[in-house]
């Protein structure tokens, strides 16, 4: 009974201290990401379509591109002194007051990630949707340690983003490619969509960086049916 009491007390201990019971997955951190409207309103979509949250978004590219490469990327910033939303208060003393407040992205994801390098991450993210930014994977080299940021993600969120990439990747087909709907199947477009050149070149650049074999995510079959699929769009209408 005594060991009992002990385990109960120690687990009521940690809950009221704010720390996980369960293994060492790291508590998540909510940031609140200020930006333009229009960039929030483009993240918001941009996940909507990919099936994720925009946490995943800026957790995937923090996780593939070096930290000195996202501090680089020009910061889409703060939004102009115009460009604010209403929202109506729901609790505390001021509820039903009217505030006019900057444009933002909630974000939940590890702390110690400072909110500019995840709007960059973001820009980034956006940009490699739409085709005009591309992701080349090389060799580390011996002796080179990570960045602190990326350190810092847990095993707990590179398993997370493992399981989204194998959810949402397509099936090989059996028979390979032999329409053009199965290539644009493929290539994650639905049933009844007629993507344009570069939309179709976009959608390629981001899935052969998930599904190269070189990528930890990658794999043969899926990155060898991209490449047939590419060829067959090629030979049709593209």
């Amino acid at each position: 009974m005594k060991s009992l009491r002990k385990a109960r007390n120690r687990l009521m201990g940690n809950r009221r201290k704010g720390k996980s019971t369960v293994g060492s997955v790291t508590k998540k951190h909510s940031y609140t990401i200020t930006c333009s409207s229009s960039f929030r309103d483009r993240i918001e979509k941009l996940a909507a379509r990919r099936q994720v949250n925009v946490g995943d978004l800026a957790r995937s590219v923090l996780l593939m591109v070096p930290y000195e490469t996202i501090v680089k990327y020009p910061d889409p910033g703060e939004p102009h002194s115009e460009d604010r939303e209403t929202v109506i208060l729901k609790s505390g003393s001021s509820k039903g007051r009217i505030w006019r407040r900057k444009p933002r992205l909630q974000v939940r994801m590890s702390p110690g990630v400072d909110s500019n390098s995840i709007r960059r991450a973001l820009a980034m993210a956006l940009a490699m949707e739409q085709g005009e930014l591309d992701i080349y994977l090389e060799q580390v080299k011996p002796g080179k340690a990570p960045a602190p940021e990326v350190a810092k993600q847990s095993e707990a969120e590179v398993e997370r983003l493992r399981t989204i990439v194998s959810a949402l990747c397509f099936d090989p087909l059996p028979n390979g490619i032999q329409t053009r709907e199965e290539a644009l199947h493929v290539l994650g477009f639905a049933p009844g969509r007629k993507p344009d050149n570069r939309s179709v070149k976009a959608r390629f650049r981001m899935l052969a960086a998930i599904h190269h074999p070189d990528s930890p995510y990658g794999s043969h079959q899926r990155m060898s049916q991209l490449n047939a699929a590419m060829d067959h769009l090629r030979q049709s209408l593209y």
